[in-house]
């Protein structure tokens, strides 16, 4: 072969380590600076850009209260796992349970699915329901196969975290 054939070759392989070397420490640099999350904003300020956008200076009371229900679960608190003592407020809406960076309560539980549970009111009451997780979810001492009620002081186990509702 010609001198500019092994030329060419050396250059060829020389930009093929290359792009292996940079691939490498971009891989390395998202394992070390992980996830990056960002804040969501509060549905104050949702409102207020939308009322901007709309021109409508019109300000809206905002809902009455519902009526305090005292048997009513109003947080959810970790009791067992790597996260005890961690809580976290009951509103209006649903809460995602598991690993994902994406879930209202995030478990650092390895036995937790990335969306393992799902937690949301209905009829008053609130309810539980596995979705789909490897490894299941167990309320009380029975697993989970269908969505059922969570009264207060009701205990579910994912994983090795146990969440326990409270009044």
């Amino acid at each position: 072969m010609s001198e500019l054939t092994y030329t060419v070759l050396r250059l060829g392989l020389l930009v093929l380590l290359w792009v292996l070397v940079l691939s490498v420490v971009g891989v390395l640099r998202r394992d070390v600076f992980g996830t990056r999350v960002v804040p969501r904003p509060s549905a104050d300020a949702a409102r207020g850009r939308s009322d901007r956008r709309g021109g409508d200076d019109r300000r809206s009371s905002p809902p009455p209260p519902p009526p305090e229900d005292r048997s009513v679960p109003r947080q959810v608190v970790v009791v067992e796992g790597p996260l005890r003592g961690t809580s976290l407020a009951l509103g209006g809406g649903p809460v995602l349970v598991g690993r994902s960076p994406d879930c209202s309560l995030v478990l650092d539980d390895d036995y937790a699915s990335g969306r393992h549970a799902r937690l949301f009111p209905r009829d008053g009451r609130w309810w539980v329901e596995d979705l789909g997780s490897t490894n299941g979810t167990m309320l009380g001492r029975e697993p989970l196969g269908a969505p059922a009620p969570l009264p207060a002081g009701s205990q579910l186990r994912i994983g090795r975290t146990v969440l326990e509702l409270r009044r």
